[in-house]
Parts: structure tokens; C-alpha cells; sequence
């Protein structure tokens, strides 16, 4: 399967998708339709399916691994594991919810990958922080700032980035997906594939993680 439409981005896709919001649906009986395409194999049905999600995926990929490149790289690969797994989507969760789960079990594996390299990563600065509406880019000193606040600003922003990257990788999902992506627990839980209770429980104890690891800062 060739996609019509390439799959990449550049440094202003970066920023527009990592604080993407959600996609607009179409109604119910033209989703049954659209799905029906997809499972036909129709190209121009994929072609749209990346047009209309592939920001929300890439953004979602880019909160998961903090890393421009690899979030490109899992998403094209959300995609194909999508094109080859359609068949057996039954419907049961919107399409958005069922590419994040597709998503979610792609960068498990690359998560996995990196932490056994324990290669260095970045944060973005759009990502808030627990349950206020404080972003990680608010904590820190604006650009006027002189020598010694820069430096104790980067210090803060390599803990932060650690702190989330640090997090164990069930609670770090629930924290982006509920906390920056900005998913209902619904949501989350159809994602996760995993109950309500358990989203709350993970969420909790991952939004708890994160105030001790930065306590300090």
C-alpha cells in the first residue's frame, strides 16, 4: 500500500500538532460508510483517514516520546499497522480512539527501545502539568532573564523532562493522554483498553509521581 499522501513534518508541523486538538467527527451513518471504504482497501479512503487524524496521532507520538523524528517514524508506522488492521475494527470506539490505541502500542515498543539506550530527550514547553493549567514553558524565566536565571531555568526544564520520561510507562500514558491531550477518562480507558477505575487510579498515582519528583522545582 502506497499512501497518496507522505506522511512527514516539518519544524511548523511540530508545534501545530503537539497542541492539536481534537478532530471534528462526521455523523454517525457517514463514519459506518468511511469505515466501510477502509475495509474495501479504497486508497482515497486512507488518504483522508491520515488527513483527518494524522495531526492528533503525530501529536499525541511526539507527547509520548518528546522527540520530533521518532514521532514522525510512529506515526507512519500507526498508520500502516492501521491500513493492515482495519478489518478487525468493529466499530465499537471512534476512529480517533482506535489509531490512539494503535498509537499507544507502537510507542510502547519504542519507549521500551530508548529506555535500554537511555538516550537524552527534550520536553515540550506546551505541556501543563498535573491537574492545573500551568505549562512547563510557564515555569520558566522568560528570555530577558539574565545568565544565572537561564541557567536555573534549564536546570528546572531537564527536571521536569525527566520526571515525565522517568514516570513508570502506565501512569506516564494516563498523564498525557488525560492531562496534555486532553482526553476524557472515557476516552483514556478505550485507548488504554483498560477500565475506568484503573485510568482514574493510574492517573492519580502518575500526577502524584510527578509532584514528588519535582518537588523543589
Amino acid at each position: 500500500m502506497v499512501f497518496g499522501k507522505s506522511v512527514t513534518f516539518d519544524d511548523e508541523d511540530i508545534g501545530r500538532a503537539a497542541s492539536s486538538g481534537k478532530s471534528a467527527y462526521a455523523g454517525r451513518t457517514e463514519d459506518l460508510l468511511f469505515i466501510d471504504r477502509l475495509r474495501a482497501g479504497d486508497s482515497m479512503a486512507f488518504d483522508a483517514l491520515i488527513n483527518r487524524y494524522s495531526n492528533d496521532v503525530y501529536g499525541l507520538l511526539y507527547r509520548l516520546t518528546e522527540n520530533a523524528e521518532e514521532a514522525g517514524d510512529l506515526t507512519q508506522d500507526t498508520f500502516l499497522r492501521a491500513f493492515r488492521s482495519i478489518s478487525g475494527f468493529r466499530g465499537d470506539s471512534e476512529l480517533r480512539t482506535w489509531l490512539f490505541r494503535i498509537a499507544i502500542n507502537e510507542s510502547r515498543n519504542r519507549f521500551r527501545w530508548w529506555k535500554r539506550r537511555r538516550r537524552d530527550k527534550s520536553i515540550s514547553l506546551e505541556a501543563t502539568i498535573g491537574e492545573t493549567d500551568l505549562t512547563i514553558g510557564d515555569t520558566l524565566s522568560d528570555t530577558s532573564a539574565g545568565p544565572e536565571e537561564l541557567a536555573l531555568a534549564r536546570e528546572r526544564e531537564y527536571a521536569l523532562a525527566a520526571a515525565l520520561l522517568d514516570l513508570s510507562e502506565i501512569y506516564r500514558e494516563a498523564v498525557v493522554l488525560c492531562d496534555i491531550e486532553g482526553l476524557s477518562y472515557e476516552e483514556a480507558a478505550a485507548a488504554l483498553r483498560i477500565n475506568l477505575g484503573t485510568v482514574k487510579s493510574r492517573l492519580s498515582r502518575g500526577r502524584e509521581d510527578l509532584r514528588r519528583r519535582l518537588k523543589g522545582y
